[in-house]
């Protein structure tokens, strides 16, 4: 398979459910080409492999970093291991875009902003809903309206985890559905309000089983020292399990933005019964890979290391609110873990 000279060639590492996502985009970017694909499991890779046109894999990561040709990565793998694979891609001198959260604690956030602040390459962490048409509709419409006062944010959606098996229900290796879903939203209504988020106050519920080791449904609300609040409410737990909505309210100084419930899939009832559509709009994992190839080439990254820092301090502050039952300031957080 030959490729143009200016066309950058990504590793994917982890071949999981949303992997699938991003070699789509990769394969639909004129500026980009699948390079390998690295898995830890040889079956997994080698299927991934074949199913993308024969490509290279490994099992090895360093072996697949040190090939010329791969020259930025893609990581996907669960949270718990992207610190250390976050690390090695910087070192190998590679771009990196990395599934959210950044890592499961500050500290390791940190380790990964840091191993890239003097690289020259470019790292962006994937908070996939900021290239979502609704995000981006908000963000500007947020000219108009004013210094936001109050913002409320639901994704509210069924189960989508195949069985008890899922890593993501292992809050050792997601850090918790606050930090691994959760996120979306701390950092969707940081970035919408262009302000410093001071403290989460938040609770949780098992709403599928009491056995569950997270919660699968999440309410969120952040205060910002701006003086405005954000109420964020997070789903996993409804049924039925297809069930997908999303609702967004910004109350500005100058006026009052609704997005009302908006499904991610439409429901449409004819005699049959009801039904599910696609979703409509741009592909978010698309632009979210156009946004990375565009600060590789110069632009200025659509979140910043910083930002994801930030956003796992956050989720981390949901769960210990979750545990505590008290607000917990960011602050805190950044100070305690980040040292």
């Amino acid at each position: 398979m030959e490729h143009h000279s200016a066309s950058i060639g990504m590793l994917v590492v982890g071949v999981g459910f949303i992997a699938e996502q991003h070699t789509a985009a990769i394969h639909a970017d004129p500026r980009s080409h699948l390079a390998g694909i690295v898995d830890v499991d040889a079956g997994r890779a080698a299927t991934a492999a074949r199913a993308n046109g024969g490509v290279p894999w490994w099992t090895d990561l360093t072996e697949a970093l040190a090939r010329p040709e791969v020259e930025a990565v893609v990581v996907c793998t669960p949270n718990h291991t992207h610190a250390p694979i976050a690390v090695a891609v910087a070192e190998a001198g590679r771009h990196l875009l990395i599934e959210k959260p950044l890592a499961t604690d500050v500290a390791g956030a940190r380790r990964i902003a840091a191993a890239f602040a003097d690289s020259g390459r470019v790292l962006m962490p994937a908070h996939t809903h900021r290239c979502y048409d609704y995000a981006r509709a908000v963000k500007e419409a947020l000219g108009d309206l004013g210094r936001p006062e109050f913002l409320r944010l639901a994704i509210l959606g069924g189960w989508i985890w195949p069985d008890w098996r899922a890593w993501v229900l292992d809050a050792a290796r997601s850090g918790g559905h606050a930090l691994h879903n959760g996120v979306h939203l701390l950092d969707l209504v940081t970035w919408w309000t262009g302000d410093r988020p001071e403290t989460v106050y938040a609770r949780g519920g098992k709403q599928t089983s009491a056995e569950l080791d997270i919660y699968d449904y999440l309410e969120m609300t952040v205060g910002f020292a701006g003086g405005a609040t954000a109420v964020c409410e997070m789903s996993r737990g409804h049924r039925p399990a297809t069930y997908a909505a999303r609702d967004v309210l910004v109350v500005g100084e100058r006026g009052v933005l609704t997005l009302p419930w908006d499904a991610e899939a439409s429901l449409v009832t004819g005699e049959s019964g009801a039904g599910l559509l696609p979703p409509a709009g741009a592909n978010g994992f698309a632009v979210q890979l156009g946004a990375w190839l565009d600060a590789i080439g110069g632009a200025e990254p659509l979140m910043s290391p910083d930002d994801g820092v930030l956003a796992v301090a956050m989720g981390v502050a949901a769960e210990r609110s979750i545990a505590t039952g008290e607000p917990v300031r960011i602050d805190d957080v950044l100070t305690e873990e980040g040292s």
